[in-house]
């Protein structure tokens, strides 16, 4: 089950992503959570340590791996190898969390550096293998956009996931992500309702989403928000929430049998 979440800032995707990795997890699978968004802070909602968290270094910033694997410094240019070896990586650099193996992408910042570098070649080696080559749970928290994926990686993905809020410019976003995600190949998107107070809330969402199907809901939640306040994991604190998570679940991993 691969799944990339996406959706406009501050919806809550890092919730649902820790969220969904924490409870497969519980179900015995063996699950990677991939941070692919510079502002996200996974490993806290997944319920990591400060020490646990800081261990889990950006993959763009191991400068002596990227160097061993491609051939090539970071920053320094030149020629490199466009096909890095990279299948240990999850298990090199990963950090467990609560049954979780915890990864971050990062990105690549230096100067002029463009696409075409060292890093950037060897985050997406390492994200084709990891989508397309493994038979993990991949559960990868994005950001808005849909950079990190690529053709021949994005339509190995089983569902693109758009968490969404009752509101315009929410629903804007995950039309904005629904196209993008189609332009490089991902077909099966949906979208998952998140701090629903409503059964208003919900009508207004299966309504403006319009093509985009509303997987399901999660209510808003007290519990939740104390949580992220705190930088503890919701996981588990709200039976409301939680029953409601179960079903979101439940209903991805239905949806990809037949994805």
């Amino acid at each position: 089950m691969k799944l990339a979440i996406s959706g406009k800032g501050g919806v809550g995707k890092t919730t649902l992503a820790a969220n969904l990795a924490r409870f497969f997890a519980e179900e015995g699978r063996n699950v990677v959570a991939i941070d692919a968004d510079p502002d996200a802070n996974l490993a806290t909602a997944l319920g990591a340590d400060e020490a646990t968290a800081a261990a889990c270094v950006p993959l763009s910033q191991m400068d002596d791996l990227i160097e061993e694997r491609t051939g090539a410094r970071p920053g320094t240019g030149g020629m490199f190898r466009l096909n890095p070896e990279v299948s240990d990586v999850v298990d090199k650099c990963g950090v467990d969390v609560d049954g979780v193996t915890l990864l971050r992408m990062g990105t690549v910042e230096r100067g002029g550096s463009g696409c075409m570098c060292a890093e950037g070649t060897f985050l997406k080696a390492f994200l084709h293998h990891l989508i397309v080559e493994r038979d993990d749970v991949v559960i990868l928290d994005m950001e808005a956009g849909i950079e990190h994926l690529g053709r021949g990686t994005a339509d190995s993905v089983d569902v693109f996931v758009v968490v969404v809020e009752p509101g315009s410019r929410s629903v804007q976003t995950a039309r904005a992500v629904r196209d993008l995600a189609a332009d490089i190949g991902v077909r099966n998107a949906v979208a998952v309702g998140n701090r629903i107070r409503s059964e208003a809330d919900e009508a207004y969402l299966r309504e403006s989403l319009g093509d985009i199907p509303l997987l399901g809901s999660l209510p808003e939640s007290e519990e939740v928000r104390a949580a992220d306040r705190e930088g503890r994991s919701p996981f588990g604190l709200d039976p409301a929430f939680s029953e409601a998570l179960r079903a979101v679940a439940k209903a991805l991993a239905s949806r990809t049998e037949t994805a």
